[in-house]
This record gives structure tokens, C-alpha cells and sequence, in this order.
């Protein structure tokens, strides 16, 4: 079991810069000019709805500019896929300009597929007499298929029944996934120590330095606890990043903000009540695989907030470990948790993530008090289940098969106002 659920942490935590949906586009513009022989001079890009929902509106890294557009253009330039979800690095002046003149001279089109109702990026390059393909699907770094000019060179799009390495934790109950987080060899978990401190680095310079809306300036002049600096300095680490701070995150299923929710507030609270390391390290190993849980059972996007159910449900049961809570107290402590921010939706990635991120600190907190104190929202409310694993689900049921067309609403209120 340890094995296991180390390799789909391992897997399911790892750093982004940017936000990830315009990240994992890039990537995948990167590879098909490598497949290329290094030049594109057009591209053909189709995304499933809620990619291009999340990258819309979201600051790319070392420029002043927003958008799929653009992180597709300087891809076009210079990049490596290999580089992942960091592959919007280092852009430099020149780089910058070329990328502008390929969108003036709309080099680019980019088209949604509404029907793809998983996580998909298809992108079609073409150089003089050449073309060439690259299919990402069903999560952020897997690259599936890849062709030039017809030719296969990489097809793992058939395999539709090969299980994803994050699902398998659905094999796992949350009694084990809190075993794990208290037991595991604490030599195991040196990848949570420096997602913390590449975490807290963005927080702390998104606290100090006048990013985005001014939201971070808001929160940091109120931190008279050790709560509010946590919320405060999680706000801070999304408005940066959602900014185009060009600075990386850990991310935690997939989402930067997912990481954010999932370290910050528990390295900032375990720090500031003194509780040992190992202590916040196992803390946020469980607020990780909570998360990850979550994400496994409702798809990587959807139309609801992950902030709240994924990372702000991770966060509540590792800050209920963290506090000396029981077994009995953390499943609690997920109820809760849903009982209350359940119904928020995802209106795409953007600056104003960092309030919802706020939000879903605070009620991850308030659901951490609750249940330590005794109190659990019984199973008869809403969508709650008789177990946190049967509430998340009916949370499954909802997001599926009632919120269905949710997506395509927003996405057209969306293009309605902007532009990709």
C-alpha cells in the first residue's frame, strides 16, 4: 500500500509555472514544433471546454499579456517539452515580440470542442510542406499521440481502458490514505518540504509586492491570528500567480491553486503554533492525497471550484490531523467541509481565484473547528453521505450528470466578454 500511494503522490504533485491549462497547451505547442525540426509558421489548436475556460483570462509568466493566444505564440518561438508545465520559461524580449507579431498576423486559430467532456488538447503545426500532431489527453503532462506529416509516431490514444496512475487511489479508503499520512517513513516525504518552501516564496512575495487587484494588500493589513495570516498569505500566492508572477507552484492534482490550498495555510498555522515539522509534513501529505482523492473521483476539470471540494476538503483533514484530531474527527471534518462550499462553481481560472481561495480557507478551517469540537454535519443534509468516501460520491453524481451543460453556459458568457 505504501508503495502505491507514494507513487501517486509522487506523480500527482509537482511544480507549474503559470496557471496549468495554458501551460499544458504550451507544452504541447513546444512538441509539435520539435516534431517539426523546430519551426512552425501556422497552428490549428481545438481544447475541450474547460481548458479553454481556464486559460481565457489567466497573466502569462514574463510577459504583461493574458491568455491562450499567447502562451500559444511563444511556444511557436522557443520552449521545451520537456520542461512539462514549466515550459513558459526564461521568455525573453525578442521572444516576446515574435509571439506578438504571430498573433497580429493571426497566425493561430483556436476552436473549442464541446463534446470532448475530458481533459483534451489537440494541436495541428504546419512548416512549408510539413504538419505535424500532438493529442494531450485526460490529464496535463500526458502527451498521447504525436505525427508528422501522417507518419505515427507516438499513439496511445487507443488504450481508453489504461487506468491513470491518480485514479488507483480510488482503490484506497480514506482510512488508509490517513494511515499512510501517519505512518510513511518521513525520508519518503522530502518532495513535501520543498513544495513548501516554493510555495511560501511566491506567498511571501505576493504579500510584499503590489500584484494583481490589490487583494493580497487587503488581506495582509488584517492578520490578527494565525488563521487570517494563513488565508491572507494563500490569497497573496494566487493573485501572484494568477497574475503571471513568473515564479513556479507545487501544484496538487493537476492545479497550482489546488497547491496552494493543499501547503500554505498548514505550513503558516503549524509554523506559527510551533507544532513539529514532521508533524506539518504528515499534515500536508494527507491534505495532498485528500485532495488527489477528490480529483480522482470528480475528473481533473469540471464545473465546480476544486479549491473548495478538492484542496479546501484536503486542507480541513489535514489541519484536523494537525491539531491532534482522531481518525473519526478528520472524516468529519471532509463532511463538513462539503456541507458547505459544495455548490460553488468554477467560472474559469483568474485573479479572482484568489478570493475563492480565500473562501475555501476559511471554510476548510471553520469544518476543522467543527469537527474538533465535536460536531458533524449529519449524513441527512444535501448530499452528504454516512462516509466522507459516499458523499464525495453523490458530489461525483452531481458534477457529472447534473451540472452537465454548466460549462458551455459559462464558457459563452465568457467569450461574450473576451477574446482567447
Amino acid at each position: 500500500m505504501d508503495d502505491k500511494l507514494l507513487s501517486i503522490l509522487k506523480n500527482q504533485v509537482f511544480k507549474s509555472l503559470g496557471c496549468t491549462e495554458p501551460a499544458a497547451v504550451a507544452m504541447a505547442v513546444a512538441r509539435a514544433r520539435e516534431i517539426l525540426g523546430g519551426k512552425v509558421e501556422s497552428l490549428e489548436v481545438r481544447v475541450n471546454t474547460n481548458i479553454l475556460k481556464n486559460a481565457m483570462n489567466v497573466g502569462i509568466p514574463y510577459t504583461d499579456e493574458k491568455g491562450l493566444l499567447m502562451a500559444c505564440a511563444i511556444a511557436m518561438v522557443k520552449g521545451s517539452s520537456s520542461d512539462k508545465l514549466e515550459v513558459l520559461n526564461n521568455v525573453d524580449e525578442d521572444t516576446l515580440d515574435l509571439a506578438k507579431s504571430i498573433i497580429s498576423q493571426n497566425k493561430i486559430k483556436i476552436d473549442v470542442d464541446f463534446d470532448k467532456k475530458f481533459f483534451y488538447i489537440e494541436i495541428d503545426a504546419y512548416y512549408k510542406n510539413n504538419f505535424s500532431k500532438v493529442i494531450v489527453k485526460e490529464n496535463h503532462k500526458n502527451i498521447c499521440y504525436e505525427s508528422l506529416n501522417g507518419h505515427v509516431i507516438k499513439n496511445e490514444n487507443d488504450l481508453s481502458d489504461k487506468i491513470n496512475l491518480r485514479d488507483e487511489i480510488l482503490n484506497f479508503t480514506i482510512s488508509d490514505l490517513i494511515n499512510f499520512s501517519r505512518n510513511i517513513d518521513i525520508k519518503a516525504l522530502d518532495f513535501i518540504k520543498e513544495g513548501i518552501d516554493i510555495n511560501l516564496r511566491l506567498a511571501n512575495i505576493g504579500a510584499t509586492q503590489n500584484l494583481g487587484i490589490g487583494m493580497s494588500r487587503v488581506y495582509m493589513s488584517d492578520i490578527g491570528d494565525v488563521y487570517k495570516k494563513a488565508k491572507a498569505l494563500t490569497v497573496s500566492a494566487s493573485e501572484a500567480r494568477m497574475s503571471g508572477y513568473p515564479l513556479p507552484v507545487m501544484s496538487s492534482a493537476g492545479s497550482g491553486n489546488h497547491g496552494l490550498v493543499a501547503i500554505v495555510p498548514l505550513a503558516v498555522i503549524g509554523e506559527e503554533l510551533g507544532k513539529p515539522y514532521e508533524e506539518i509534513i504528515r499534515a500536508i501529505t494527507l491534505s495532498h492525497l485528500i485532495t488527489i482523492y477528490v480529483k480522482a473521483h470528480i475528473g481533473t476539470l469540471n464545473p465546480i471550484c476544486g479549491c473548495s471540494v478538492a484542496s479546501g476538503v484536503g486542507l480541513s483533514a489535514g489541519l484536523t490531523m494537525l491539531n491532534g484530531g482522531n481518525d473519526s474527527q478528520i472524516k468529519s471534518s471532509i463532511n463538513n467541509t462539503l456541507a458547505g462550499v459544495s455548490g460553488m462553481f468554477c467560472d474559469g481560472a483568474k485573479t479572482g481565484c484568489a478570493y475563492k481561495l480565500s473562501i475555501s480557507v476559511t471554510a476548510a478551517i471553520e469544518a476543522s473547528n467543527l469537527a474538533i469540537s465535536g460536531v458533524s454535519i449529519p449524513s441527512d443534509n444535501g448530499i452528504l453521505g454516512n462516509s466522507p468516501e459516499k458523499s464525495i460520491e453523490n458530489l461525483k453524481s452531481v458534477t457529472s450528470k447534473g451540472m452537465k451543460d454548466v460549462d458551455k453556459e459559462i464558457l459563452e458568457i465568457m467569450l461574450s466578454k473576451l477574446y482567447y
